[in-house]
């Protein structure tokens, strides 16, 4: 190891949390010939292959697996030494950065988080994409997303997971819903109204599988792709819809909509931010997350935001 070039270890954490030369050489800022050459090297050091292609890009082997966390522990505190001079000053500098949401999310997240930054950060700007439940750790391994917030538990070593908050279901009708009065249902009354469901690549199945599991999936009237299409249809018609609580309180602050019980308990869904392990960001990445996590990670009531937050 007394010739062990420590660069070559960074190269190897990169590779094997990307799965991708590509996106490690964007990292690092170098060529990709430059990233295979180094590749070459950490082969030839460890006398293992390290990494086979895919369809996807890299798989580690084996060999590659035992050495990934002893050489990430060691680069992270590495970094934490060092880091002080290089960090990312969100009050004074610029940036633009990739997320994904789902309608869900860009609906009631995405204002706070924007409104937060124009506070603090003036020189921020973000490009939202839609989450893809299938792609979105993908999109994150390749570069293309910076983070993304989701409720489906994706488990992967390429990426971290940051639980930001808890919340249960309830049901959503329109105000002045013509059978459903009170501040609850019974399940008889559940079962003979007309349901709203969404059905699509943001990951959010819980309400069709809490139908599904009470038999009503025979009641559903409306299968549609997109959340927030929910209050405007609500608000129109008799249908009701289960949806996230925080989720209904926003829309019950901008629509003639309002929240009742479920007639049996749900388990509580966890809202988390994904994206890269430290030891890959950039500053600039890493101030990032740290933001979201602690803007989107703090319950907060509709009422409580400010009105520059609010649709």
């Amino acid at each position: 190891m007394g010739t062990f070039d420590l660069n070559l270890a960074r190269v190897f954490v990169l590779l094997y949390e990307t799965g991708s030369v590509t996106a490690t050489a964007e990292t690092l800022h170098v060529t990709q010939p430059t990233v295979s050459y180094s590749l070459g090297k950490l082969r030839r050091h460890f006398d293992d292959e390290l990494f086979r292609r895919n369809g996807r890009g890299l798989t580690p082997t084996a060999g590659a697996r035992r050495l990934y966390l002893p050489l990430q522990r060691a680069l992270a505190e590495i970094d934490g030494t060092v880091r002080q001079g290089d960090l990312f000053d969100a009050g004074s500098m610029s940036g633009r950065f990739t997320i994904a949401l789902s309608d869900l999310g860009e609906a009631t997240l995405l204002p706070r988080l924007v409104a937060t930054a124009r506070e603090r950060a003036p020189g921020v700007s973000f490009t939202v994409r839609p989450f893809d439940v299938e792609d979105a750790e993908g999109q994150l391994r390749r570069g293309d997303l910076d983070a993304f917030v989701a409720t489906p538990v994706i488990t992967s070593h390429l990426t971290v997971r940051i639980p930001l908050f808890r919340e249960r279901y309830v049901l959503m009708v329109a105000a002045d819903h013509p059978r459903v009065r009170g501040d609850a249902v019974t399940p008889e009354d559940l079962a003979a109204e007309h349901h709203a469901t969404v059905f699509g690549p943001s990951g959010h199945v819980t309400p069709r599988a809490l139908l599904g599991a009470h038999g009503l999936l025979e009641r559903v009237a409306v299968d549609a792709t997109r959340f927030s299409m929910l209050p405007y249809l609500l608000e129109q018609t008799d249908l009701v819809a289960i949806v996230p609580e925080y989720v209904g309180e926003v829309f019950t602050a901008s629509h003639r909509v309002r929240l009742v019980r479920l007639p049996f308990e749900t388990e509580p869904i966890e809202i988390a931010l994904y994206a890269r392990h430290e030891s890959s960001r950039s500053p600039a990445q890493r101030w990032l997350v740290q933001f979201m996590a602690e803007v989107l990670g703090e319950q907060v009531s509709p009422a409580q935001l400010p009105p520059s937050s609010r649709r």
